[in-house]
């Protein structure tokens, strides 16, 4: 079952200023990531549609949707998921959002955003800490934390190196 365009136009044309940025989020779409993520989070605003059942009607992607996107190659049982992952990713990237602009691109680079993975987590008992961790020397836990990351990344994700 699609769902019919005339209420999704009638939703959109209530809503949609002239600078408002429409995105179709569909399993068709190009795969959303942390640019798009950057992307849309420069766009003045953004209107968010989500389907149910198999989707749209051919003629809400042809002229209503500026972009569409998916968050990946898997089942839902509805398009509210989608939207929060979406809506979460470009609401964090808003200025004021985060309190810093260290603190955002920590937790970019703790949330995966290059194709480097994270580093171990904590809970490492301290009398089984590598040395480097325990040293103060934060030049070299840096660099130590880098190489955990690529190894723990070639390890469990290889397709992003």
């Amino acid at each position: 079952m699609l769902l019919k365009p005339e209420p999704i136009f009638e939703a959109v044309e209530s809503l949609a200023r002239e600078n408002t940025r429409v995105i179709l989020l569909s399993p068709a779409g190009r795969m959303f990531n942390q640019a798009i993520a950057a992307e849309l989070a420069q766009a003045p605003e953004l209107l968010l549609v989500s389907g149910h059942y198999e989707g749209f009607d051919d003629r809400v992607r042809e002229h209503l949707a500026d972009d569409e996107l998916s968050i990946g190659d898997y089942v839902l049982t509805n398009g509210a998921l989608p939207v929060m992952v979406i809506v979460d990713a470009v609401t964090r990237l808003l200025p004021g959002v985060l309190v810093t602009m260290k603190a955002r691109r920590k937790n970019r680079s703790a949330m995966g955003c290059s194709n480097i993975r994270s580093t171990p987590g904590g809970g490492i008992p301290r009398d089984e800490s590598p040395e480097v961790l325990l040293s103060g020397n934060h030049g070299e836990i840096a660099r130590w934390r880098a190489e955990q990351a690529r190894l723990r990344t070639k390890e469990r994700r290889p397709d992003l190196l």
